[in-house]
């Protein structure tokens, strides 16, 4: 996928060979995987697997180890739904939320423009009225993708905005309305109840949405970003990731990370800073290419 940089180069390099298999082994295996983001629980978890492999199938060498450790990951990366949710002949509201900086309505604006060039009808929402000059990024973004915006004054009632794109969604026929929300983490208990007031909005207007509520991570950020996932994974009712800043400069482990520790599929993954720089999401393709030579 062109996206991996160093990630397992390391792991790739424990696995291949005639090393030993012994507790120093999987002791290095395991603080490898952590150093590679893919969290302690999961890291943990790997190493015991292989571990007990190891013991049943009597391997004395690392080489031995690799198929298990591939089947692995693979199981883990595999798990859940990674295609987005998205049906023809009706609205699909697309809740973007996470915290601020990681890339939230650089990544709506890339979601606008590749659905767009699929041939569904947009409309974005400007739910993030506490950010200074949050609306006004917003709207570059649709004016580059040639998509309408809906919004209200900086410091207005996210849910009135929320309900009045609805209404102009369903006026116009859209396929897709895109929601930005507020990223603030001064004061959670706030950020998280303005995100459920924004969901009950939507919710009382159309009791079959949001299909989903994307998580956007910067997955250069590492352990911060699993922070981030177990911060809003209930409180937002989150249902999958997109991964931004996966252009070689993460390590990539993290995509890992939100799979196993929090059940959240990664949907999408921003590549670059260009506006095409956005790809669904290929959990097959990932994982074979991470033990690629």
């Amino acid at each position: 996928m062109g996206l991996l940089g160093g990630f397992f180069k390391k792991i790739n390099q424990m696995i291949t060979g005639h090393t030993p298999v012994d507790e120093a082994f999987f002791d290095s295996l395991e603080e490898q995987l952590i150093l590679a983001d893919v969290g302690v629980s999961t890291a943990m978890r790997l190493t015991e697997a292989l571990r007990e492999k190891s013991k049943e199938e009597k391997w004395t060498e690392a080489g031995q180890l690799r198929e298990a450790m591939e089947a692995a990951v693979a199981e883990i990366l595999t798990a859940g739904e990674h295609a987005p949710c998205l049906e023809k002949g009706r609205l699909n509201v697309i809740l973007l939320v996470g915290v601020n900086g990681v890339g939230k309505t650089t990544s709506l604006g890339k979601l606008a423009y590749r659905l767009k060039e699929e041939g569904w009808r947009v409309l974005a929402a400007a739910a993030d009225t506490f950010r200074a000059g949050a609306v006004d990024q917003l709207e570059v973004w649709c004016r580059r993708c040639g998509i309408d915006l809906v919004r209200h004054q900086e410091g207005s009632d996210p849910g009135a905005v929320v309900f009045d794109a609805i209404q102009a969604a369903n006026a116009r026929k859209m396929d897709v309305l895109l929601v930005d929300t507020a990223g603030r983490l001064q004061n959670k208990v706030n950020l998280m109840e303005e995100l459920k007031k924004i969901r009950r909005v939507i919710q009382r207007e159309l009791p079959d949405q949001p299909g989903e509520v994307l998580l956007v991570l910067d997955a250069a950020t590492g352990q911060n970003a699993l922070s981030q996932a177990e911060l809003f994974r209930e409180a937002a009712q989150v249902t999958g990731v997109i991964l931004t800043k996966m252009d070689g400069t993460a390590k990539g482990g993290v995509v890992l990370g939100v799979q196993s520790e929090y059940g959240l599929p990664v949907k999408w993954v921003g590549t670059g800073e260009q506006i095409g720089q956005l790809e669904v999401f290929d959990a097959e393709g990932f994982s074979r290419a991470l033990f690629e030579e």
